[in-house]
């Protein structure tokens, strides 16, 4: 056997369930390519974003807080790494691809704006004569349009399944009707996946495979442990306040039997990192039994099951949603945080009016020349979703003399 074929043979060699995707058996990408002697399609996939524009972008995007306000906060590059952590030990205890969920995982924020959630409603708003934004949507759009690094094609050229589950992470998009799924009865299903789907049908009727699942629920994993940490380091809550969510609650008691004299920062840092580990094993679990439940042979065999399968114990669902509706009030409606929303907005707001009426203060690369209107507008909000966080407000700055302070 020759040294390629010992290479190729490898990739089988780690433990795989059958329902998990197997890269040797993938639905191909829309371009044609020759396979690689050293890496699996998945492992192609999983590097073709780290090496895009897109991604190196997200060190210079913020989740909650504005890049200036400290090293030790988390961007949305440190948050897609806790999250590809914890999607491939997820997806090792199952049986899936970890590559595929890794892929996933490590693509999942690249249709973000700048200033996190602010910077989105902003753009939103900015779009809604023309669909909204929709950052999963604008993900899509970068990586089968925007990144220009290939000379035969536009975007990462990336498999069926790795798309797939950038679209679908959170659910079927359509029911088997046809009719948009709850999240998109009110605003319809963003015109950029239904443009690219009559390309390539990423099926959006079903569920997304296991991997995808797996990705989805370490995102709700990681917000929930770093926010509360990044919190606590803001100084927008106490340690003990978290004592009214039960789960917490008990956590705190096993530490503080534990450790009597431990400090307060690294008794936090001892919660969060059991929050994981509780949430991990759960969601093992849980996701084990109802795996055994549905006793899938294929990867097929999930996406058209008539539910979520990598999913929180109904027990763990409680305590998310527990953390969640504390977080809400304590941090993401801050009026410190607040304050500096409304802000970011205003810089955004700025921007996509003022590129509409002087589209020749865009680069050259990204102006379009045309009246036509949505067209204009699309491009617009292309280019300010990409920008990171200081590229946004020197750009304001550069346009408008001053910016404000985000804090």
């Amino acid at each position: 056997m020759c040294q390629e074929e010992k290479r190729v043979k490898s990739f089988g060699e780690r433990w795989r369930a059958p329902y998990a995707c197997d890269p040797a058996n993938s639905r191909g990408r829309l371009f044609p390519t020759d396979t690689s002697p050293t890496r699996s399609e998945f492992q192609r996939d999983r590097d073709r974003i780290i090496h895009s524009s897109a991604f190196r972008r997200l060190k210079h995007k913020t989740q909650v807080f504005v890049y200036h306000e400290g090293d030790h906060y988390r961007t949305r590059l440190t948050h897609t790494i806790e999250v590809a952590q914890i999607s491939r030990a997820i997806a090792r205890s199952l049986g899936l691809d970890e590559d595929l969920a890794e892929a996933l995982a490590l693509s999942h924020d690249l249709g973000h704006t700048p200033f996190g959630h602010s910077g989105e409603d902003a753009l939103n708003r900015c779009l809604k004569s023309y669909g909204g934004f929709d950052h999963n949507a604008q993900a899509l759009s970068i990586v089968t349009r925007l990144e220009n690094h290939y000379a035969e094609h536009d975007g990462l050229n990336l498999t069926w399944e790795t798309l797939e589950g950038l679209v679908k992470h959170n659910g079927p998009l359509l029911n088997k009707d046809g009719t948009p799924t709850e999240r998109y009865k009110v605003s319809g299903i963003p015109q950029l996946i239904l443009d690219y789907n009559k390309q390539q049908d990423l099926w959006l009727d079903t569920y997304a495979s296991g991997e995808a699942q797996a990705a989805a629920i370490a995102d709700d994993i990681a917000y929930n442990t770093h926010d509360i940490d990044d919190g606590l380091r803001a100084g927008l809550f106490e340690l003990d306040e978290l004592r009214e969510i039960p789960l917490l609650n008990a956590l705190l008691d096993e530490i503080d039997s534990r450790y009597p004299d431990l400090s307060t920062e690294r008794r936090g840092h001892e919660l969060t990192r059991r929050l994981i580990t509780r949430f991990v094993e759960d969601v093992v679990r849980e996701s084990d039994l109802n795996l055994a439940a549905l006793n899938p042979k294929s990867a097929d065999d999930i996406r058209h099951a008539s539910k979520t399968q990598v999913t929180f114990s109904a027990e763990m669902h409680a305590a998310d949603q527990a953390i969640k509706g504390f977080l809400y009030p304590h941090m993401y409606r801050h009026e410190r945080v607040m304050s500096v929303r409304k802000d970011a907005e205003n810089i955004v707001e700025s921007l996509f009016r003022h590129y509409m009426e002087h589209e020749g203060d865009m680069p050259e690369e990204w102006q379009v020349q045309t009246q036509d209107m949505p067209q204009k507008a699309l491009q617009v909000a292309n280019y300010i979703a990409g920008m990171t966080d200081r590229y946004a407000i020197l750009a304001y700055q550069r346009l408008f003399g001053s910016v404000p302070s985000l804090r």
